[in-house]
């Protein structure tokens, strides 16, 4: 248990971000969350941590605007007393050609994948403690492109995993740990795990399935606790196999 615990996730009123917030929840975390533009979805994840005597936040903010990241870190540590867990999990993805795909649809992926990810670190670095935590959530097409139009998507989360390895150095005097983890194929509100889009993404995996949200978070969860103190700097595939 890791209660008195404070995290902050980045896009959590859903699919793998409200997986985390659940699974933090349960560790014993207080945790703060922002969501974009759904507050029933976010609601709904504060209602289900409550019925599990959790507590969590759900706070207005787009990861691409700087300051209403920083207005979201300065209101968790305001309302929750401290920081000492952050995960960076908010993400769009587009799928095109980079000659076809708009280049407004490029911009904001970068603006979203990238920029959003730096905002909400420099936003809690002042307020993480020595010890604290951060794990981004990346892809597995950083990696690997299976499919034509996932260049500047994978571009965007190769960017995320270049960060990690750098901010590991950075950060490393001051014990505070920095990790991608990179899910594969999971299932999400448009995709369920038994459905036609999941059998036929299974071609591309080791395992006869796709992952679910709560198996991310459950790695996630392993990475910010004690037990993985001293793990660092790395980017962890759990793509069933995706990348072998």
């Amino acid at each position: 248990m890791d209660g008195g615990k404070v995290a902050l996730v980045t896009g959590g009123s859903r699919g793998i971000g409200a997986a985390i917030v659940r699974r933090l929840a349960r560790d014993g975390m207080r945790v703060a969350f922002t969501y974009a533009t759904r507050r029933d979805r976010a609601e709904q994840v504060v209602s289900e941590v409550a019925a599990r005597q959790g507590h969590a936040l759900c706070l207005e903010a787009d990861t691409a605007d700087a300051a209403a990241m920083a207005g979201a870190v300065e209101h968790t540590v305001q309302t929750l007393g401290r920081l000492d867990v952050v995960v960076a999990n908010a993400g769009v993805a587009r799928a095109g050609g980079i000659d076809t795909l708009p280049a407004e649809e490029i911009d904001r992926m970068i603006d979203v994948n990238v920029r959003g990810v730096v905002h909400t670190i420099r936003a809690a670095l002042p307020h993480l403690g020595d010890g604290g935590r951060i794990v981004t959530i990346g892809s597995v097409n950083a990696a690997r492109a299976p499919f034509a139009g996932a260049a500047a998507y994978g571009m965007t989360k190769a960017a995320v995993a270049g960060l990690v390895r750098g901010l590991a150095r950075d950060l490393g005097p001051r014990g505070i740990t920095v990790n991608n983890v990179q899910p594969g194929p999971t299932a999400n509100d448009s995709m369920s795990a038994d459905g036609p889009a999941a059998q036929a993404m299974t071609k591309w995996l080791a395992l006869p399935r796709i992952g679910t949200p709560e198996e991310v978070s459950a790695l996630v969860s392993h990475l910010v606790g004690s037990e993985g103190a001293f793990i660092t700097g790395a980017t962890l595939a759990i793509d069933g196999g995706f990348t072998a």
